[in-house]
């Protein structure tokens, strides 16, 4: 009765504890994984390293080694940064990220999402424990469930599957190490450390005006159609203006090729950096902007919630018909 006894499974209640006590008593982390995007044609893969050194130090590189792109999310003393190493280009928000909304790769967000979620659901298998529960993003209709694993040893996350309304999965993230506790160097945090290191690995974009192919979103507001298609020649190149609307709201996408900025000096901007799925953008009150692949992209509406705003920009990432 006593060998029984003890091994007895532990039930839900009990690993949001273990889960909650962990995460208010460990001193960071360093996690490496993969980022698959499965909402196009073709799957989009990112490696992702993860740095956290308690209270609030954060560091997230996104890279995807197949089309020379990767970004940089830095949270230090100075506020939150977004770098993008190939155009020299670094902005700085007075933002509360990751606090203001779910995170995939961060493991507190994870598990914060698990504690909030009086309603998720949980199973237990030979290795794992799995939880269902609710997201917190800013297209929360797009991506309103997420399925967490854990790894019952040290409840280290193994994968986090974003699911669509119908279950469908759209990002999935493949954790291949979390070391807790991790030691950082001093300078681990530092924006401009960041910046060059960075840069002897993805060189600066040439300057040469290379053409670009224009895209279009895949993922319109009901009722709104194109209404005109104009491009202008500048001094960087072309730049393609699509403008789409219906009786009482207004989209329009500005395309341009990107360049490279004369210093890595921070852009103060008054926006939250948000996740694209395949990019970090800036998302103001009525846009938001971002950078793929050398290409600069605008999307600015009239009338649209910033969740539609962002469901249509998510939806422009690879070459579609108008």
């Amino acid at each position: 009765m006593l060998a029984l006894t003890g091994c007895t499974e532990k039930g839900k209640d009990d690993i949001v504890k273990d889960l909650d006590a962990k995460v208010k008593n460990m001193k960071g982390y360093e996690a490496e994984a993969k980022l698959s995007i499965k909402t196009g044609t073709e799957v989009q893969e990112y490696d992702v390293d993860i740095w956290h050194s308690k209270p609030s130090f954060y560091r997230v590189s996104l890279k995807n080694e197949k089309r020379d792109q990767s970004q940089i999310i830095l949270r230090n003393t100075d506020g939150v940064f977004v770098l993008t190493p190939a155009l020299n280009k670094s902005f700085r928000f007075q933002s509360d990220w990751p606090q203001n909304s779910s995170q995939s790769y961060l493991y507190e967000s994870l598990v914060r999402d698990i504690i909030k979620d009086k309603e998720a659901t949980f199973k237990s298998t030979d290795k794992h424990y799995v939880f269902s529960t609710k997201t917190n993003y800013q297209n929360h209709n797009m991506i309103p469930k997420q399925e967490i694993t854990l790894d019952k040893k040290n409840l280290a996350p193994v994968s986090v599957k974003l699911l669509d309304s119908d279950s469908n999965v759209l990002v999935e993230v493949a954790f291949s190490k979390m070391k807790f506790d991790a030691k950082f160097d001093k300078g681990a945090f530092d924006m401009k450390k960041n910046m060059s290191g960075a840069q002897m690995e993805v060189p600066t974009v040439a300057k040469e005006n290379k053409p670009f192919a224009v895209l279009y979103p895949t993922e319109l507001p009901e009722g709104m159609k194109m209404k005109e298609e104009k491009e202008l020649q500048t001094s960087n190149g072309k730049r393609v203006i699509v403008t789409y609307g219906d009786s009482k709201k207004s989209l329009t996408l500005i395309q341009e090729k990107a360049k490279a900025a004369p210093t890595s000096d921070p852009i103060s901007v008054s926006g939250e950096p948000v996740d694209l799925g395949f990019t970090v953008g800036v998302l103001t009150e009525n846009g938001v902007t971002w950078s793929h692949e050398g290409v600069e992209y605008t999307l600015a509406s009239k009338g649209l919630e910033q969740n539609e705003i962002l469901s249509v920009a998510r939806s422009v990432y690879e070459k579609a018909e108008k």
